[in-house]
This record gives structure tokens, sequence and C-alpha cells, in this order.
């Protein structure tokens, strides 16, 4: 056999293998339809079937951020985002909310349709992400929504300043979502208590915030002794399929259960559209302290690189 034979064969073959391997496990290969490099990370755009979806990478593997179904593009695909809807379950009625983190654009899109007289902010790091969402992901802002292209900390930063200057209530926030990652995980200056400090000074008195995290992070313990310091107790809410994790904070006092149940039943018909059915979350709130107390608070000295770099 010639060289160019045993080349061509040896092809063929990876080229059999990865379909049979493809058909296995019911994986096949999504077309991509955009690519580029921006300042901060790869961003790719890959559609398979009527699934268009958002992928980031920096230094590892690729993920899925954000997936939008061509068919039924109101429906929430992925679990965390129906799970950051839950806030709504502590805070029904917004007039302001901030989201941290673009990403598809299919928080701020739902939002903006059940509250179109709330002003919603919505900070974001990259402005190809931006563009993107607008581009592949139908994000239409309306004239209530207003994207910040801009670190997230140093929007806060300076808000916190603009308010100690010039307080005024209808600045602050009865909604924040925090829903930044980079590509490996939130960007360490998102996750200290100096951070949460200064969210926290961004939010009324009744304002309520939502995080999405993992309850499999190396990190879990570390980042629930940072809420529970920054605004004691907090409501957890997990999911049964995925490792995603969503941190309920308030200003003022947590909701009991039959509130929390009446409040779902009257927003569930709102939300249908999107997937979203809060009932089913009410019973999966939990307020029970399952990390360990005396783990180390994340701080702008001590964080999470420090602690993923660990041996």
């Amino acid at each position: 056999m010639t060289r160019s034979h045993r080349s061509f064969a040896a092809t063929a073959a990876a080229c059999i293998l990865g379909a049979i391997l493809a058909f296995c496990s019911g994986v096949t290969l999504a077309r991509q339809i955009h690519s580029e490099r921006s300042l901060y990370r790869n961003i790719l755009v890959t559609e398979e079937g009527s699934m268009r979806c958002l992928q980031f990478s920096v230094r590892k593997d690729q993920r899925n951020q954000s997936c939008v179904n061509l068919r039924h593009p109101k429906r929430m695909v992925f679990t965390y985002t129906r799970m950051m809807m839950a806030s709504l379950l502590l805070q029904p009625d917004p007039h302001r909310i901030l989201i941290v983190g673009l990403g598809g654009g299919t928080l701020p899109t739902a939002l903006q349709e059940m509250y179109p007289d709330s002003q919603i902010v919505v900070v974001e790091i990259d402005p190809a992400v931006d563009e993107v969402a607008r581009r592949y992901f139908h994000f239409r802002p309306t004239g209530n929504t207003r994207v910040v292209i801009q670190d997230a900390r140093v929007f806060g930063k300076r808000l916190v300043r603009e308010l100690s200057q010039h307080p005024g209530k209808e600045k602050k926030f009865d909604l924040i979502l925090l829903d930044a990652f980079n590509g490996d995980y939130i960007p360490e200056h998102l996750m200290t208590r100096e951070y949460l400090e200064e969210t926290r000074g961004l939010m009324s008195d009744d304002g309520v915030l939502a995080a999405n995290t993992f309850s499999i992070s190396r990190l879990y313990d570390h980042e629930s002794a940072t809420y529970e310091a920054v605004f004691g107790p907090f409501l957890n809410l997990k999911s049964g399929v995925s490792a995603n994790r969503i941190i309920l904070a308030s200003r003022a006092q947590l909701p009991g259960v039959v509130i929390l149940k009446n409040r779902a039943r009257k927003l569930n018909k709102r939300l249908k559209p999107y997937a979203v059915d809060l009932t089913e979350y009410v019973n999966r709130l939990s307020r029970r302290r399952d990390w360990d107390s005396l783990a180390k608070i994340l701080t702008d000295q001590y964080a999470p690189a420090n602690l993923l770099n660990a041996d």
C-alpha cells in the first residue's frame, strides 16, 4: 500500500469511527455559522437543526453559553435561565433591573417582554457579544433597555459613588441578575466580598439578587460563605439534572413558603411561553447551610484563582 493509500485509509477509518461514536452518543456535528476572536475570548455560534448556540472559550474546552430554539424562540433552552426566573418569586414586580452578563440575551429579552415599563440595564464587558446577540439570537433592546459595554466591577463602583454623591432611590435596582461567565467560570473579581458589598449598595430596600453559580464548584463553600457574609441568610436553588445552582438573596426578609407558592401561581401564566414553571422550584428552595461554615471568605486579596491553582 502506498503512502497516499495509507493516508486515505486512515482518514476514512477516522471518519467512520467518528460517525459511529457520534451516532452511538446521539451527538451530531453542529454547523459553525460564526467565529471570531474578541478582545476577551473566542466566540463561536453553531447551529444544529433548530438549535443555535453561543460558545465561549478562553483556555479550556468550549461550552454553550446560550442557546435558542429557532422554532420556539421564546422557550428557555437552558435549565439555569429558567431557574434564574425564580428570582421573581422574591421580587414579582421589579421596576428597575440590572443584568450582569449578556450572553445571547435570553434573560433581558424575556424580562423586557414581561415588564415592558421597567427600566433594564445590561452590563456586558465584550462588545462582540452584544453584536452576536443582536445578529444571531434575536436580542432587540426596547426603549427601556440599555446595554452598557463595561466591566461590571467598574460599572458598580462608579454607580455606588454616584449614588453617594446624589442619593436617589430611583437609581437603585429592584432586581439584579449576576450571570457573567468568561468561558471557564465567573470572573474572580465578580465573586469577592468587596464586589458583592458594592452590588448590595445598588439594591433598593426590597431589592433581590440572583447569582448563577455551580453546585459542583471547588469554590462552593467559599462562595456560600461570602454571600452569607454580605447578605445574611439566602435561598439555594439547585437543579436535579444539571450542576447549576442559583443563589437568591434579598435586602428584605425572605418570604415564607405560602407567599412563594401564591406568587408562583400568579406568575406561571405569564411565564408559560418561556417554558418556566415556578411551582416546581418552590419546594426545592433551601435555606439549609450545606457548606463549611469555616470556609474562608473570598476577597480581592484572596481570589478564586488562588484556590484553583493550589495543590
